[in-house]
């Protein structure tokens, strides 16, 4: 069964504007809870999380008027980072999770995902199944079953309390002067917090969120503010994280970005000498860089890659029972503590090598030489299918037969935007720059773009 409504990560568009209104979000709401109370009797419930965008409030009560119109109990959590919704729907024994957040995208977009009582996000069969539910007409709960909503005031202190279990014991961060960047977002709270606790000196940026300003110019997609502050107050690192906190960016003293890749390969290499790395496998995604598959072959390990996207990650470290994945973007999974990436989990592994180790930041994140990778965007009308344009297929096809043996390319649709990306990896600097730009403009001139 196809999905319509669901892109790689929930459902995501721009505020107010389908499929992100507020009738939308109802009705999805009430197919939520129709398809979790369908298969048993008694009490249900689900928690509700969300990011700091203004059209959050919208969204959440709307949500919330479907799922207790279908019997469902909700939860209120407030502002939280996506993972802390995957732990609390687990700890808090939910049928269902649901978080609203359109994570590193602007203020002006949001998006729901949903998480099953497991912790994990929905497989693509299940939100398949909640659209079906959708286009019918949903049976409201009989009037003394409308479910009740109530707010849960120390969700946010139980997964901080949980993500400082994850940190080794022993070890603290005393003489550390850690900069972090919350995007304005869902950890703004969360992850000074919990640095603090662990003993670090912290300077933080992006906490203070006034509904519009998350991810604007700030976060993991924006860390020129951040390695800037690193530099400036002489600190020893820095942590950029994204509007719902479930990806993280690593800044070096010297205000260089370590990004997701390089991070995979430090816990890889690490995780490996002890004996905790599953299957002697990474899993990560066909956009991490050739230079970490080769690192990882230099040191007997395997990389395992899947389509783009961190459950598509996830759901492959479940099939084959390996702990460690994530994506070049900073969504680092790590099975062992939390069903979904988590930002703050990630920068506490990280901050615990430095403090273990006594290195630099410096000295942990330059683990291999990358690949020259070269990534554009073209944005194209909704309805456009630039990618099947003649033109395109030709211009794919010549660019894979210049790349043949020296690098590799990659095309496709984004699931959370109207783009389509261009990658390529190539030793010849200039060769990638000729083959992506030569895609690039007919893709533009297909999606009506081009001169």
């Amino acid at each position: 069964m196809a999905r319509k409504l669901f892109g790689t990560d929930g459902v995501r568009g721009r505020a107010n504007t389908h499929p992100m209104t507020a009738e939308m979000a109802l009705r999805l709401g009430a197919a939520a809870g129709r398809y979790f109370r369908r298969s048993s009797a008694g009490v249900h419930r689900v928690v509700i999380g969300k990011d700091t965008r203004l059209s959050g409030y919208m969204l959440e009560t709307a949500m919330t008027a479907g799922l207790t119109s279908t019997g469902m109990n909700v939860l209120l959590l407030g502002p939280v980072p996506t993972p802390a919704v995957g732990f609390l729907t687990r700890s808090m024994r939910a049928d269902l999770g649901v978080m609203i957040s359109a994570s590193h995208n602007p203020a002006h977009d949001n998006g729901i995902k949903f998480f099953g009582p497991d912790g994990f996000k929905l497989s693509d069969e299940a939100e398949a199944e909640i659209e079906a539910i959708l286009e019918g007409e949903i049976a409201p709960a009989a009037p003394e079953r409308i479910g009740r909503a109530r707010r849960i005031d120390d969700g946010r202190g139980r997964y901080q309390e949980f993500v400082k279990t994850t940190f080794p014991a022993g070890l603290r961060l005393d003489g550390l002067k850690v900069v972090v960047d919350c995007a304005h977002g869902a950890s703004y709270r969360a992850a000074p917090e919990v640095l603090w606790e662990l003993g670090a000196e912290v300077l933080p940026i992006g906490v203070a969120p006034d509904g519009y300003n998350i991810n604007d110019h700030c976060g993991s997609t924006h860390p020129e503010a951040a390695a800037a502050k690193v530099v400036a107050e002489g600190a020893d690192v820095g942590i950029c994280l994204d509007g719902d906190a479930d990806r993280v960016i690593i800044l070096d003293e010297t205000g260089r970005v370590a990004d997701g890749d390089q991070l995979m390969a430090l816990l890889a290499a690490r995780w490996a000498g002890e004996g905790r790395l599953r299957g002697d496998t990474l899993v990560a995604t066909v956009m991490s860089n050739l230079g970490l598959e080769r690192f990882l072959q230099g040191r007997g390990l395997r990389l395992e890659r899947t389509p783009v996207g961190d459950r598509y990650v996830v759901e492959a470290m479940r099939r084959g029972g390996w702990n460690l994945g994530g994506e070049q973007s900073g969504h680092i999974v790590m099975t062992d503590y939390a069903t979904t990436g988590d930002g703050l989990i990630a920068a506490l592994q990280f901050l615990a090598e430095m403090a273990r180790t006594g290195q630099k930041a410096s000295a942990l994140v330059q683990n291999f030489e990358t690949v020259p990778q070269l990534l554009r965007n073209v944005r194209y009308a909704a309805g456009a299918a630039p990618l099947e344009a003649g033109p395109v297929q030709a211009a794919i096809a010549g660019a894979e037969t210049r790349l043949a043996g020296q690098g590799r390319l990659l095309i496709r649709k984004s699931g959370t935007e109207p783009l389509i990306r261009v990658m390529a990896e190539c030793e010849d600097p200039a060769l990638l720059e000729e083959v992506v730009d030569g895609i690039v403009a007919a893709v533009e001139t297909a999606a009506g773009q081009g001169a």
